[in-house]
């Protein structure tokens, strides 16, 4: 899909994309400060609520159909010591998604939710998975090179890891109301992290968390790898498409490519945790107007995720200290959408019910 250059489609898609609607959500908020109740009582699923006839263009959300979408990439830093857990889980879990085993699989059960798996830069090809149909196969290569010695990929590959995941978006959104972010990528809360440091300019130590539930001594090592990791590539936080080429991962450009897509056909995304928010990072560094199209769902226990959720100026649903990843607690907010609508389109307001409104 791409030119030469490797802009021209990614161009294309953002011109597609446009702020929330202004006279929807302008219309919205009127009914809900009409609604049988204390004036904007229900706080935060009111304001999801005008987000959602914003970014919609409907005063009755589409919301009923949901996709986790879980983006699977490798990473050369494992290399680095940097993770509790061997590079050849993440084909492991892949075959858990698969069987329906995962954390996300029994999560999405319960939202009404489905879940789709896409190898962008896994070591093995799931060549019996393709087959069947049960993941998709968009692959840039087998697994990011180590960051700590140099670029994560070069900055065509970035550009194809963030066109693949808005062929996915274009793909699905027939069959899609709200798409939701999720991951697979043993080591990825490192790139992750680089990311957050590039470009919230605070501390690597500030921001580096326990990922997959390292020690004190290979906590200090992962710091140490995303410190040499910033130093030795110098990512430009003002082109996100460095950054993702020096130390992301191909999953995390994916990731960015699925909202840039999704935010392109209009749909609602719901961000999960901080591989998923660096992500976001990314896409709203490529085009501004996507961010009107996040629906950050939760604050994870990483500290790195705090800090890339302050910079996107959003605030997350929940706050549960989950710390799993996979679109884990994108499927846990996935109801508070269902309840915003409900709210929406089903509360009387003192007129209809016939109730005498405040003095």
């Amino acid at each position: 899909m791409s030119s030469t250059n490797g802009l021209s489609f990614l161009d294309a898609t953002f011109r597609a994309i446009y702020p929330q609607d202004a006279a929807f959500r302008q219309q919205a908020e009127e009914r809900l400060e009409q609604l049988t109740m204390p004036h904007w009582a229900l706080g935060d699923i009111m304001d999801l609520a005008v987000d959602l006839a914003g970014m919609t263009r409907s005063l009755a959300p589409p919301v009923a159909r949901k996709k986790v979408v879980v983006m699977v990439g490798d990473h050369g830093v494992v290399a680095e010591g940097v993770s509790h857990y061997p590079a050849e889980v993440t084909v492991q879990m892949v075959y858990n998604f698969v069987r329906g085993g995962a954390g996300i699989n029994a999560l999405a059960r319960c939202a009404g939710a489905e879940v789709c798996v896409v190898d962008v830069g896994a070591y093995d090809d799931f060549s019996d998975l393709v087959h069947s149909g049960a993941v998709i196969a968009k692959k840039i290569g087998r697994g990011t090179a180590n960051i700590a010695q140099g670029p994560a990929m070069s900055r065509t590959h970035a550009v194809m890891a963030v066109e693949a995941g808005i062929e996915i978006a274009s793909s699905l959104a027939a069959t899609t109301d709200v798409f939701a972010t999720g991951e697979m990528g043993i080591g990825n809360t490192t790139p992750s992290t680089a990311i957050a440091a590039a470009f919230t300019g605070r501390s690597v130590a500030e921001l580096t968390g326990r990922g997959t539930g390292i020690d004190d001594m290979r906590l200090q090592r992962k710091i140490e790898v995303i410190e040499r990791a910033l130093a030795v590539n110098k990512p430009d936080a003002k082109d996100g498409l460095d950054v993702l080429a020096k130390v992301g991962g191909f999953e995390i450009g994916a990731i960015a490519g699925l909202i840039v897509g999704a935010a392109a056909q209009r749909k609602p995304v719901l961000i999960d945790g901080l591989i998923a928010t660096a992500g976001a990072m990314i896409a709203v560094s490529l085009e501004p107007f996507v961010r009107d199209f996040l629906v950050c769902a939760h604050r994870s226990a990483e500290p790195g995720h705090g800090a890339l959720l302050e910079n996107l100026r959003h605030k997350p649903l929940l706050d549960l200290n989950l710390r799993l990843g996979e679109g884990t607690g994108a499927a846990l907010a996935m109801p508070l959408l269902d309840a915003a609508v409900a709210v929406l389109t089903e509360v009387a307001t003192f007129a209809e019910a016939g109730v005498s409104g405040a003095a």
